[in-house]
């Protein structure tokens, strides 16, 4: 069996800590046991390697996320997709890539889940348990329920057939009647009196269902290809593309803790601690809470139930109940995100200005952690200049190696190469002017003169 996990959210639901690269999955704003925080997407991979399940599973995400993967989890499985284009292309991706080059059989089983289902250890024996569902049922798709703990508006329900059997395993399944999408609170008490399950998102099938459905709509089935032409697949979701469109379709019951923590009043209620950075509040402010990235004190007094949220992108103070609104609230606001987390560190946006003569200023503060580097690249349209604020590391310009110390500034002209290594956690303020900031304004160069025992100047 193999799991695909979808991580590809735009983050705005739990804006302003979540933005275009850092989605809500990769917020560490959960306690673990020992008292560490961790993400939601570190949770799920620790909870899969639990369930013996890790070696098997990929992530489908976009470019833009694919660092902050790889920076949480270190080296895993990913599918990239060039684009974004909604759950049937990305799942489609992941099959292809599956069956071309990984050379999986078109037999083999494969599960579909979100990246960040906030669940029990227990829903991912229930989610091994699908593949002999599919066997028992004889569907071609088989989806997993979580039983309803209240008539709620904001999930999709999952009605099924009345009659109840078992599977060879002793697991119960049945054939699914019907779907109902966000009904009403009246109409969900209806559902669940009718054995209706939250639809989680989750659903398997064997491989060959998606392979022939391409080979149907004459899509590549080479990986490489359907790369190329990614563009060109239907941007749908894999509910109305293929689970409607199925004749039979089982579903099994999981009766454990599941939440969707995609809004800030569910978020917090998982939330221990009231205050995250620097913040307080008074006793009377029942329920609320502060989350602060940044530097200035947030005080919060006789305010209850509610969500003090603040970073470089913006602040949020909003009505907890009423905090799922904040993705409309900021849908049209198309800015580029004032943090960022790197694989090897992180970068803030500290200004920006915009001269008469058309010249763009950025101040930022460039995070590099201890023996990591950044890649040999080059701008095309901009200079930059570095003032070193605390740390020691090594410069690389245009092949030759320097060391880099406390009260240190660079200067790197637009076109010329340049890279650093942190000997020790290292803190630069960068100035970067010229006619394009913009994240495109980045060419990676080969890595030529990127020995470092050539450093000079070296100790």
């Amino acid at each position: 069996m193999k799991l695909i996990l979808l991580s590809g959210s735009s983050g705005k639901r739990l804006w302003p800590l979540s933005n275009e690269t850092r989605s809500k999955q990769f917020l560490k704003v959960l306690a673990r046991e020992d008292g560490t925080m961790e993400s939601m997407v570190q949770r799920v991979w620790r909870q899969l390697r639990s369930a013996g399940l890790a070696q098997d599973a990929y992530i489908a995400t976009g470019s833009r996320q694919a660092e902050m993967i790889r920076a949480q989890l270190g080296d895993v499985p990913t599918v990239l997709e060039p684009m974004r284009r909604d759950t049937f292309p990305a799942i489609s991706l992941a099959a292809v890539y599956l069956y071309a080059i990984e050379g999986v059989s078109l037999q083999e089983t494969v599960v579909v889940l979100p990246v960040d289902p906030y669940v029990e250890e227990r829903f991912f024996d229930r989610v091994a348990e699908l593949e002999g569902v599919l066997t028992a049922s004889g569907a071609p798709l088989a989806l997993m329920g979580v039983k309803p703990l209240h008539p709620s508006e904001k999930y999709g329900y999952i009605v099924p057939h009345a009659d109840r059997v078992k599977n060879a395993k002793g697991s119960n399944w049945q054939l699914v009647d019907r779907f109902t999408e966000k009904p009403n609170e009246s109409e969900a008490k209806r559902l669940i009196a009718d054995g209706a399950l939250w639809n989680c998102g989750v659903f398997a099938f064997r491989l060959g269902l998606l392979i022939d459905l391409l080979i149907e709509m004459q899509a590549p089935i080479n990986y490489e290809e359907l790369l190329r032409n990614y563009n060109k697949l239907p941007k749908i979701s894999f509910d109305y593309q293929v689970v409607e469109r199925t004749g039979r379709i089982a579903v099994s019951e999981y009766d454990g803790y599941w939440k969707d923590l995609g809004t800030w009043n569910t978020l917090t209620e998982e939330i221990k601690s009231g205050v995250i950075g620097n913040g307080s509040m008074c006793e009377e402010s029942k329920g609320s809470h502060i989350i602060n990235e940044l530097g200035l004190p947030v005080v919060l007094l006789g305010l209850s139930n509610v969500i003090v949220s603040a970073s470089p992108d913006g602040i949020l103070v909003a009505d907890k109940q009423r905090s799922p609104r904040v993705k409309e609230m900021v849908e049209d606001k198309e800015v580029s995100p004032m943090f960022e987390e790197r694989l090897w560190g992180s970068y803030r946006v500290l200004d920006y200005a915009l001269s008469a003569e058309g010249l763009r200023t950025k101040i930022g503060l460039v995070q590099v952690h201890a023996g990591m580097q950044l890649p040999y690249h080059a701008h095309e349209h901009r200079s930059e200049t570095w003032t070193v604020s605390s740390g020691e590391g090594e410069l690389l310009l245009e092949g030759c190696w320097s060391r880099m110390r406390v009260g240190d500034v660079i200067h790197i002209p637009a076109k010329a190469k340049h890279s650093i290594h942190a000997v020790t956690d290292l803190s630069l303020v960068e100035v970067q002017i010229g006619a394009d900031l913009s994240a495109d304004d980045f060419k990676e160069t080969a890595g030529d003169g990127m020995n470092r025992e050539s450093i000079s100047g070296g100790e």
